[in-house]
């Protein structure tokens, strides 16, 4: 958990410049009668309440030698303070997204995403009773949290609980467009699980897609798109082309900017034209 302070000609050196040597500092350059800087304001507090940096605002009418000073010339005007340094920021409001992704290039993180990862660590290491009670905990703080909710959904399929990671996943609607696809690809693990639960291999390429269900329920994705591409390859028709749209599956559970799913996007469209 950061800080959030009020800033001015007096402190700004002690409060910006030296504590920038110690932690990121965010410098909001505002003023009262500006309405984009009512709405980035409520959204700079909440996650400096969950990343450890230092909100320093400053109001240009009451320090319009500090907006002289670093070139403010509108507002909302954020700059960021490293090592006594200061760094691009942005102009304007920027979404919640936008400002996270802006957090993790400072190597930020909150305390829910420190939580993911343990959370995804005990899963990755089978320690089943840890990521449960990871789980419960992060649930009861970040209850609507559409992150945590896929996290806990793919850990209930591995756990077989199906219907609950489907109910689970009701929470995200198709107007949730960062999260939505993601919450179809995890249902479509569902139907793999139960694929691969109550069916039989009945040639080779039943062998091929089967292992691939394995290997993503597993989540060794670069093997599992290897062997869908495979299947793709020898057979576009194989069930209702269901090789291909396993591998967009995978694409839309890792996101667009993961190597994988540039890499494999590529040797698909390769395949197919």
């Amino acid at each position: 958990m950061g800080v959030s302070i009020e800033v001015s000609s007096d402190n700004f050196a002690a409060e910006v410049v030296q504590k920038s040597y110690e932690k990121p500092v965010v410098v909001d350059f505002f003023a009262q009668w500006c309405g984009p800087c009512q709405m980035l304001k409520p959204i700079l507090e909440k996650l400096v309440q969950e990343y450890d940096f230092v909100l320093a605002k400053v109001d240009i009418d009451q320090s319009p030698d500090l907006a002289n000073t670093y070139g403010v010339e509108g507002v909302p005007d954020v700059k960021i303070w490293m090592q006594g340094e200061m760094r691009d920021g942005f102009v304007g409001v920027l979404p919640e997204p936008k400002l996270r992704s802006l957090l993790s290039e400072l190597s930020l993180k909150s305390e829910l995403e420190q939580g993911l990862e343990t959370l995804q660590t005990a899963i990755q290491t089978g320690d089943v009773a840890t990521a449960k009670q990871l789980l419960q905990a992060l649930s009861e703080e970040y209850p609507e949290d559409r992150r945590l909710i896929l996290a806990g959904a793919k850990f209930l399929v591995s756990q077989n609980k199906f219907e609950s990671a489907t109910k689970l996943l009701t929470a995200i609607q198709a107007d949730d467009k960062e999260y939505f696809a993601q919450a179809q690809a995890i249902k479509a693990l569902v139907q793999f699980q139960q694929i691969v639960t109550e069916s039989a291999a009945e040639n080779e390429l039943d062998e091929l897609f089967f292992k691939a269900i394995r290997l993503t329920l597993n989540e060794d994705y670069a093997a599992a798109l290897n062997l869908f591409l495979e299947v793709v390859g020898r057979n576009r028709n194989y069930r209702g082309d269901g090789a291909r749209k396993a591998m967009i599956m995978i694409f839309d559970l890792l996101g667009d900017a993961h190597p994988l799913t540039k890499e494999y996007r590529k040797q698909l469209l390769l395949v197919l034209y």
